[in-house]
């Protein structure tokens, strides 16, 4: 390993980074990147780079820590508070994610009945538990409104709520006002309203077409053209006028909702049309445990869900 590779540390709280080997895989390589684009754009603090990007010190130094690939938010983040370029780094993250996906699956090829960190797609409704009461009320949200949005703390399973819990059961709703002619999934990115603006057409079928906006909060942590910010918040607040063939549904970090009532627009649209996404009960939980190893041919020993004397779940 050369010099440059053992001697490439950074602060953070006064400690310094563990060096890292990027030959090792593409995680580590990941994180020694963006420790080099630190280090191009003068060394640049995290706390410094918290301030304008919108996620903490600690979740910007676990990024670069290499121990797991940061989330493409995070990641991008990141990259925009060093100056640089996201939309080549977004093709870079990709390209780590599919190598890190293919080494796993090389190492292990048996059927693991949990995601792990990742989301659920609409592919994985088949092994998503609960969250039903939750998908029952985005549906009832819908049914009332041309315009929604689930609001939940990072890693609370928004993402995963509409991917693989109200996509799957909009497309099998009884109800036809409900039953879509088209999903669309959409993250804005640093470029939203130039990107995004031919998704929020409605499909020529019967039918409504849903746009799922994942993560808005990129709106304001990617976004750096107040102009263009502004261009996509319209968009998304215009787009579901009734007689447009477009339900929306947008999943949003809870510590951005101060930043939605800053556009008058879309504070009175989400005012009454907002769900917010708390923890599991003891019971959805164990439901999230239980059922899809139950599904892959697996039995749960009963004291790993079995509930303690506080009532939760061990």
């Amino acid at each position: 390993m050369s010099e440059q590779m053992q001697c490439m540390t950074g602060e953070l709280m006064g400690r310094q980074e563990t060096p890292l080997d990027p030959g090792r895989g593409p995680v580590e390589r990941f994180a020694f990147e963006l420790r080099k684009l630190r280090q191009e754009a003068g060394g640049v603090t995290y706390r410094t780079m918290a301030r304008g990007c919108g996620y903490s010190v600690s979740t910007l130094s676990r990024a670069a820590a290499g121990e797991q690939l940061p989330s493409l938010p995070v990641a991008l983040a990141y990259v925009a508070a060093c100056g640089g370029d996201t939309e080549e780094w977004e093709r870079r993250w990709q390209a780590a994610a599919e190598e890190t996906a293919r080494t796993a699956t090389d190492e292990d090829d048996t059927d693991a009945p949990y995601q792990g960190l990742a989301r659920f797609e609409p592919s994985d409704s088949a092994r998503f538990f609960g969250r039903e009461r939750l998908v029952a009320e985005v549906l009832d949200l819908m049914r009332d409104r041309r315009l929604g949005a689930v609001f939940g703390p990072s890693g609370s399973g928004k993402s995963s709520l509409l991917r693989a819990g109200l996509i799957p059961a909009l497309r099998e709703e009884p109800d036809p006002r409900l039953r879509p002619a088209a999903v669309r999934i959409l993250t804005p990115g640093p470029h939203p309203a130039r990107t995004h603006a031919r998704a929020f057409t409605a499909a020529a079928a019967p039918g409504d077409t849903v746009v799922v906006v994942d993560q808005f909060e990129e709106v304001f942590t990617l976004c750096a053209d107040p102009a263009e910010r502004t261009a996509f918040i319209n968009l998304v607040v215009t787009a579901p006028d009734p007689g447009s063939g477009i339900r929306m549904v947008l999943a949003v970090r809870a510590d951005f909702y101060g930043r939605c009532a800053d556009h008058d627009g879309l504070a009175r649209a989400l005012g009454t049309a907002g769900l917010l996404v708390g923890p599991m009960s003891p019971e959805e939980l164990r439901a999230a445990i239980v059922r899809p190893a139950t599904a892959s041919g697996l039995i749960v020993e009963q004291g790993l869900t079995a509930p303690d004397r506080r009532g939760g779940s061990r």
